[in-house]
């Protein structure tokens, strides 16, 4: 299955719940606006942002003689599409790198660093992966699993132990072995919390003094949490001064408009998104792809 096909069959809920205005067979009237920006509102990319994109819709369809179902879905596509901030590099193939997963319990940090420590393995690239969640013992003992599934060296300590210190061990393993590639796996922390933010940024800052390579801070975040996703991410960035976005569990969601709130209000790039529980399922983030396969452009007609 392709990237297309699996970004379809994933966003499956959130474009059936936002696309069924075109097919209302209504005329494309104020009604059909108003109508369209109550979606754009309800699939959570707020309503600034579903502001912003119905009016300068509306005002292209005029200019353009936009009436038909494909070409208004083709034009909001690439409309939200202009939202996403694009990255200047990508922390998972332009190594050295090492990467730090942050992000609230359930998030799906630890399968994400499997899933992509599979990746680099596959994709040729030395990867080390470090298990800095050292309070929750299944969280170690998932790793190792993803260690061996993937070919993978897992370095971590002792439950219990301090996270800054696996941060120094694992960037030191990386420059003995010449590993392309470090993945970190942070413990879950409430965004509420300024204690448990504290400590994080200290693993941060400790990472960041002992590598020589690029560190990249990246939140993990789960669609399916809407709205209060994009509280949890702007704490973390203020918090951590995050770099970027993996954003899971779209499949599960008939709110997919979440990455685009998240992405415009802060103005971080997505570096994946999860479409599904496979490991081929974590993709590559394309905007204009997730846009077209997020309103079912090239679907009507």
């Amino acid at each position: 299955m392709g990237l297309r096909d699996r970004l379809l069959q994933g966003l499956t809920r959130s474009r059936e719940a936002l696309s069924e205005i075109f097919y209302m067979g209504g005329e494309v009237d104020e009604e059909f606006w108003e109508e369209l920006e109550d979606r754009l509102v309800m699939g959570d990319m707020g309503a600034e942002v579903a502001l912003k994109v119905s009016d300068d819709l509306r005002e292209q369809a005029a200019r353009e003689n936009l009436r038909s179902a494909g070409q208004l879905k083709e034009a909001l596509a690439r409309r939200l599409s202009e939202l996403f901030p694009a990255a200047a590099r990508d922390p998972f193939s332009d190594v050295p790198s090492c990467v730090l997963f942050v992000g609230i319990n359930g998030a799906g940090k630890t399968t994400t660093v499997g899933k992509l420590a599979g990746a680099a393995h596959q994709a040729g690239l030395g990867c080390v992966i470090g298990g800095a969640d050292t309070f929750r013992a299944a969280a170690i003992e998932q790793l190792q699993v993803w260690g061996e599934r993937s070919g993978c060296e897992v370095v971590t300590r002792e439950r219990g132990a301090d996270p800054a210190s696996v941060c120094y061990d694992v960037v030191a393993r990386a420059e003995d072995t010449g590993a392309d590639l470090v993945l970190v796996d942070t413990a879950g922390r409430l965004h509420t919390s300024p204690e448990l933010m504290r400590e994080l940024a200290k693993v941060v800052s400790v990472t960041r003094r002992r590598a020589q390579m690029p560190v990249c801070v990246v939140l993990v975040i789960d669609a399916t949490t809407g709205q209060n996703g994009l509280a949890q991410a702007k704490e973390f960035n203020d918090a951590l001064d995050l770099d970027g976005l993996i954003v899971t569990k779209l499949d599960g969601t008939a709110k997919g408009g979440i990455a685009v709130g998240i992405a415009d209000k802060l103005k971080l790039p997505i570096f994946r998104i999860g479409v599904g529980e496979g490991i081929d399922d974590l993709q590559a983030f394309d905007a204009l792809e997730f846009c077209r396969a997020l309103v079912g452009a090239g679907e009507g007609k």
